[in-house]
């Protein structure tokens, strides 16, 4: 049997099997959009941190390769071990608009354990029983960034010459 409306005292009946629907389909709503911030979030913070440490890696790189010039400009092997040159930090732009924050550091040159002493420079041989060639150096140069706490090692072979081989290094 059906009432009007009316009949009953202007109430309205609902069914029974709808009563919650907008309830449950407002928390999916919520959780959905919850879950789909929360990965925006996480896909931008990675993402920025992938970004810094690139840049720190790099900034470290240049850092290194200062180094690397700065031992093949300045190397001399009368002076293996002078503190103004090697074991010391050197700033790689100290100017007042370079960057405080990137540094290298050059390892004290020795001569290799493996491989020979010397390598033969043949343009140098003018006849005659001198052979000439270049001494051989290894020495480890470090970059790196304080900002990023990034450093780059590399290790680094310097020739130096010509020198006489004929007999020295025999």
């Amino acid at each position: 049997m059906f009432f009007s409306p009316r009949e009953r005292g202007g109430l309205r009946m609902e069914r029974r099997e709808d009563s919650g629907f907008a309830l449950i389909a407002a928390l999916l709503t919520i959780w959905i959009l919850t879950a789909l911030g929360m990965l925006v979030f996480t896909v931008t913070t990675q993402d920025v941190r992938i970004s810094s440490r690139l840049v720190g890696e790099k900034k470290a790189f240049f850092a290194t390769e200062a180094g690397v010039h700065s031992l093949a400009r300045d190397f001399n092997p009368l002076e293996l071990t002078d503190p103004q040159k090697y074991k010391k930090d050197f700033l790689v732009d100290p100017g007042p608009d370079g960057d405080p924050d990137s540094r290298y550091q050059i390892g004290n040159p020795e001569v290799p354990t493996r491989g020979p002493a010397a390598i033969p420079l043949d343009a140098y041989g003018v006849g005659g029983a001198q052979q000439w060639g270049a001494a051989r150096y290894v020495a480890i140069v470090t970059g790196r960034n304080d900002r990023y706490r990034s450093s780059v090692q590399v290790d680094t072979g310097v020739g130096f010459g010509p020198v006489e081989i004929t007999t020295a290094y025999r």
